[in-house]
């Protein structure tokens, strides 16, 4: 399936580069879990870095209820949601073509409150998105808990993704050019877990963080 292409998700400079498909653009947003969430409240525009959790073309976010991004989302306000994923630095011969190699979502749309009574099933799939497994080895959130944090459902309408792959693109006169060009490759790893300082002596790590170690 495609997301109908209008004004506001069509990629305009190197449209070879945009995808429409849910295929690619799922893709992206499983690979992270920090999304950068636009919006505007007051007159005002907002930019706000959060976890999200990815369910069909259901986006949810969780916060604060007395939040800026939740009391504005729940209005049905349009939003903007940006993914991206750094794969490289390009290094050109000249400075006009350096550039870098990355995979990026933009998604459109509106959001509502989740109810109550699907507040936890929600704030399971964010804990998911973030380390499969964490959810059921953490304590489950209390009432007071719950009450203290909302969920917002984003319902994806509209999207592109973009994405930049390969090495740079120098002018054909620039080749001759006795500098160095090519790509550094940018990776993300996990490092070594360290426990916190009160920790139990004899607890072990657990198996969520175990699996992204065997991952890599």
């Amino acid at each position: 399936m495609e997301y109908p292409r209008s004004s506001r998700n069509t990629v305009k400079r190197v449209p070879k580069r945009g995808h429409y498909d849910q295929e690619t653009i799922f893709a992206i947003l499983d690979a992270g879990f920090l999304a950068h969430v636009g919006f505007e409240a007051d007159g005002q525009p907002f930019v706000i870095p959060t976890a999200y959790g990815r369910k069909g073309d259901m986006i949810y976010l969780h916060g604060a209820t007395t939040s800026r991004l939740i009391k504005s989302g729940q209005e049905g306000i349009q939003m903007c949601i940006t993914v991206t994923h750094l794969d490289g630095i390009v290094l050109a011969r000249s400075a006009f073509h350096h550039s870098m190699n990355y995979r990026s979502a933009v998604l459109f749309g509106t959001a509502t409150l989740v109810p109550d009574e699907d507040k936890e099933d929600a704030l399971f799939v964010i804990s998911e998105q973030i380390l499969k497994g964490r959810w059921d080895e953490s304590r489950l959130p209390n009432t007071k808990e719950l009450k203290a944090t909302s969920v917002l459902a984003f319902q994806i309408e509209e999207a592109s993704a973009k994405i930049r792959e390969g090495g740079p693109g120098d002018e054909p006169e620039d080749y001759a050019l006795p500098i160095w060009a090519g790509v550094v490759p940018i990776q993300q790893v996990f490092g070594e877990p360290v426990p916190d300082e009160v920790l139990t002596p004899g607890i072990l790590v657990p198996e969520s963080v175990k699996g992204i170690l065997n991952e890599e």
